[in-house]
């Protein structure tokens, strides 16, 4: 029986990070970026401590980081949620434990909203941040290309009920 753990994430794990954000990438459908990026860029745009992984037999299998929204300081308490689960992992529960997890850390933390940009066609992601409180804010049509496509994206947000 496999053991899951949800940790915080370290330096060592940036690797495996990485190879999943590529999976995320090569499906078309989780982010705009194409190129990986590299460990010290990933980790300046990522919040230093709201970033956890899972790990199965002592290898990562997902992750989940907020990027700050703003510099500004009234944006403080608003995050935007990025997460990823390996493509051998998918449909396990996994992105549910995590995002409990980064919830309750965000709220200690003191921050008020999530908010996550989602490809329209990425409807297990919408479920996903249906499922965990999420609520569809509005919607940004061809906000971008990739790969020569326009796509639009849900923009989707959670408010936390302790720190308003």
């Amino acid at each position: 029986m496999k053991t899951l753990l949800i940790r915080k994430m370290e330096h060592k794990d940036l690797k495996e990070v990485l190879n999943i954000y590529k999976e995320g990438i090569d499906t078309g459908m989780a982010t705009f970026e194409t190129n990986v990026p590299s460990k010290q860029v990933w980790d300046e745009r990522h919040h230093a401590t709201l970033r956890f992984v899972a790990e199965e037999h002592n290898k990562v299998v997902g992750w989940i980081a907020i990027l700050p929204v703003s510099t500004r300081t009234v944006y403080s308490g608003v995050g935007e949620v990025s997460i990823y689960i390996s493509n051998d992992s998918k449909g396990k529960g996994i992105a549910s434990k995590l995002f409990k997890i980064l919830i309750e850390e965000s709220e200690h933390a003191g921050f008020w909203t999530l908010q996550s940009s989602i490809f329209a066609i990425n409807t297990s992601s919408i479920q996903l941040h249906k499922k965990m409180g999420f609520r569809i804010v509005g919607i940004r049509e061809k906000i971008a290309q990739l790969n020569g496509k326009w796509h639009d994206t849900i923009i989707m947000e959670k408010r936390s009920e302790k720190n308003l």
